[in-house]
């Protein structure tokens, strides 16, 4: 049985992750550059210099994207190309690439989906404070209102922020992503209430500055929560659970998600966080609830919830088996359960449609002698996760599309080029693409509306 016709079949990418050109054409360094830089902040001191070399092959990789038959293409925006300073006088060169990449795209039929920020901040305003200062908030709207005015003609979706809770919990708490902080919890409070009040700076700017009606949201993403089993006090349990707000980290859902959409932070957190807390106003919560359009979740796994003797959600002790199919990555382990109740507890919450911004799997694949490369493994992963996601447009939730991460293999941040998400394989040396099966399964899926799934 197919999805719905309107359904949005896609694929991602990010421009640090892809693009490469980190010193051409007027691009400044981001806080990626100096940290990849750094020896020994990333696996074996990979860097995003070149990457795939999106930058100059742009051209070769949407003829790959019409290959496979791509309604929809999710793709980030390098904010010092077009800002090299953060803020001030825009670089031509970086803008036009961005012209010509989405007027290729258009004319190949594809949707662009826009982000704005998928965490490549110019290491000119990092020096300038970067996200603890307030000023980060009109920094941020300054940027979103260029970008509208220049594509806002001819990109109708867009995300202003990719997975903020990474950008707070694992980079500025754990220290382990750019720009390798480990700061206090009440400077991490502050962080997030500003990157929460440019989201919502940037919603305005994007409805005043695009030349027809957009949809707007930014891309969330949590280790869902399943339930142990599928009885309502197990429901409950893992509902609770997933937008409870644990001590200590800023990794959960509603701490980001309940300011924009209910116009208050959550109860517990502001009791459990009270003695950290920066000074909010109604003014900021005015600013930060501004209207999204849908739900956007980067979705990969998960862990069962159950509960416990005294009704209380528990973690299922070993609920994760020794030997659970898991990526090349640790953290990619393969719950393809966690598809159906990110999309169900988030709609159910927020009642909004909800799109699955990011799915993927990664693996070691490599071109074998055939010249071909083989992942059954991922289209096996993609087909497990994509009945999930039928199961919850089966029961009438309004999930409207999906797209797999990644359209190439690319530059996994800490993990450097260790890992490959994409469906097609980029020979770092060569930057010879090779489509894999995935490719030629993925094709099938979006020509049949995902029938054979």
């Amino acid at each position: 049985m197919p999805f719905p016709k309107d359904f949005t079949w896609g694929a991602a990418t990010s421009a640090y992750q892809i693009e490469g050109a980190w010193n051409e054409d007027g691009r400044s360094p981001s806080i990626w550059d100096t940290f990849a830089h750094e020896p020994g902040k990333v696996f074996e001191n990979h860097h995003g210099d070149v990457a795939c070399d999106h930058y100059h092959r742009w051209r070769e990789d949407v003829a790959l994207m019409r290959e496979l038959g791509l309604p929809a293409y999710r793709f980030s925006l390098s904010w010092p190309r077009i800002l090299p300073a953060g803020t001030g006088r825009s670089n031509a060169k970086g803008l036009a690439f961005y012209d010509r990449l989405v007027d290729a795209l258009l004319a190949a039929g594809i949707e662009p989906w826009v982000t704005l920020y998928h965490w490549d901040l110019p290491e000119a305003l990092w020096r300038r404070g970067g996200f603890f200062n307030r000023d980060f908030v009109e920094w941020f709207g300054e940027y979103a209102a260029l970008v509208a005015e220049r594509l806002g003609d001819r990109v109708r979706h867009w995300i202003t922020i990719n997975e903020p809770q990474v950008i707070m919990d694992t980079s500025c708490r754990e220290g382990m992503f750019a720009p390798g902080l480990k700061l206090p919890f009440a400077q991490n409070l502050l962080g997030t209430h500003h990157l929460l009040m440019a989201h919502g700076r940037a919603v305005q700017a994007l409805r005043a500055g695009c030349r027809q009606r957009v949809k707007i949201s930014l891309a969330q993403t949590s280790r869902e929560r399943i339930p142990a089993g599928e009885t309502p006090a197990d429901i409950a349990a893992a509902r609770a659970d997933y937008f409870a707000c644990p001590p200590g980290n800023l990794s959960q859902l509603a701490w980001w998600m309940d300011p924009i959409l209910r116009g208050h932070y959550p109860a517990d957190g502001l009791r459990l966080y009270a003695a950290d807390l920066p000074r909010i106003n109604a003014a900021d919560l005015k600013l930060i609830s501004q209207k999204i359009d849908f739900l956007a979740s980067n979705c990969y796994t998960g862990w069962p919830v159950r509960a416990g003797a005294n009704g209380q959600p528990e973690r299922v002790p070993d609920g994760i088996e020794p030997g659970n199919p898991r990526g090349s990555l640790p953290w990619v382990c393969i719950l393809p359960e966690a598809a159906y109740w990110a999309a169900r507890f988030q709609i159910e919450r927020y009642g909004l449609p909800f799109v699955f911004t990011e799915n993927g799997y990664c693996n070691n694949d490599f071109v074998s002698l055939d010249g071909r490369v083989h992942d059954p493994q991922r289209i096996d992963f993609a087909t497990r996760y994509l009945r999930a996601v039928r199961r919850a447009v089966d029961e009438g939730l309004p999930v409207t599309g999906y797209f797999y991460w990644s359209l190439l293999d690319n530059f996994e941040w800490a993990e450097g080029y260790k890992a490959r998400f994409g469906l097609v394989h980029v020979d770092y040396r060569t930057q010879q693409r090779t489509p894999k099966d995935s490719f030629a399964w993925y094709r099938d899926v979006i020509r049949t509306g995902g029938a054979a799934i």
